[in-house]
C-alpha cells in the first residue's frame, strides 16, 4: 500500500536515507507510489529533484513508475535499479544530491521536522 501524505503529518522518507548505496530511492519510491494511489497530497511527483536523479540514473519516469508497480519492496526496487543502471550513475546522482542539492535536502528536512 502506498504511503498516504494527506494528513500533512506523514512524509516521504528523507532524500538522504539510502537503500543500499542509493540516495533518494526511498523518497522517490514513496512519492511515486503515493501519486499512483492518489494520496500524494501537496507533494509533486516527479519534482525537479526526482527528475534530476532519474536522469542521472538513466531511468525515465515511466520506467520508474512501472518498476514501483512490480517491485513492491525496497530490496526488490533496489535490485531492479542496480540491474538497470551502473554504479557510476548511482554515484553521480549521490554526489549531485549531496553537493549541488544539499540546501534542498536541508530545507526538506526542516520542513518535515527532521532534526539532523
Amino acid at each position: 500500500m502506498a504511503t498516504d501524505f494527506r494528513d500533512g503529518k506523514t512524509f516521504p522518507r528523507r532524500g538522504r536515507q539510502a537503500i543500499g548505496d542509493v540516495l533518494w530511492l526511498a523518497r522517490i519510491a514513496d512519492k511515486a507510489r503515493a501519486a499512483a494511489a492518489g494520496t500524494i497530497h501537496d507533494y509533486i511527483y516527479p519534482c525537479p529533484m526526482d527528475q534530476g536523479v532519474l536522469e542521472r540514473w538513466g531511468v525515465t519516469v515511466s520506467e520508474f513508475n512501472a518498476a514501483t508497480r512490480t517491485h513492491l519492496s525496497d530490496d526488490a526496487l533496489h535490485a531492479w535499479l542496480l540491474a538497470k543502471t551502473t554504479p557510476e550513475r548511482i554515484a553521480q546522482a549521490n554526489v549531485w544530491l549531496l553537493h549541488e542539492k544539499c540546501a534542498n535536502l536541508d530545507r526538506q528536512d526542516a520542513e518535515e521536522g527532521v532534526t539532523v
